[in-house]
This record gives C-alpha cells, structure tokens and sequence, in this order.
C-alpha cells in the first residue's frame, strides 16, 4: 500500500479527503492495529508521511496513569 492508495481508503472511510499527513498517520495505526495492513506497509506508510512532516503527537499528560521517570 502507498500514501495514494491509504488516502482513498481515509476518503471511503470517513467520506472526505485530507492531505493532513498526520491524520494519515493515525488512520494507518488504526488500520494496522486492525490486522488490515501488515507490519512492512505500515512502516513504509510511516516513513513516508514522517517525510511528509507528520509527528507523533506528545502524550505527556499528568493525569496519565502510566508514570514517566
């Protein structure tokens, strides 16, 4: 799977397009995590939308229940 063909299946799923590429990278997470794409497209996928300038956003959050040292 490329970066074209994750937009169409992002445009079929929610019914609208995006080039937000960290959107993207979202919908490719989910879409793995649903065993739809493999390990290797997934991160083919990654490495091009980090290209693309996607980030993984910060997660921090002090009320988290998992304690960072």
């Amino acid at each position: 799977m490329n970066i074209r063909e994750l937009k169409s299946k992002f445009n079929q799923s929610r019914d609208y397009n995006t080039d937000d590429v960290n959107a993207l990278m979202d919908f490719a997470k989910k879409a793995y995590i649903h065993n739809e794409i493999s390990i290797k497209e997934y991160r083919l996928l990654v490495r091009e939308l980090e290209y693309q300038g996607a980030v993984i956003p910060n997660t921090e959050n002090e009320n988290s229940l998992i304690k960072h040292s």
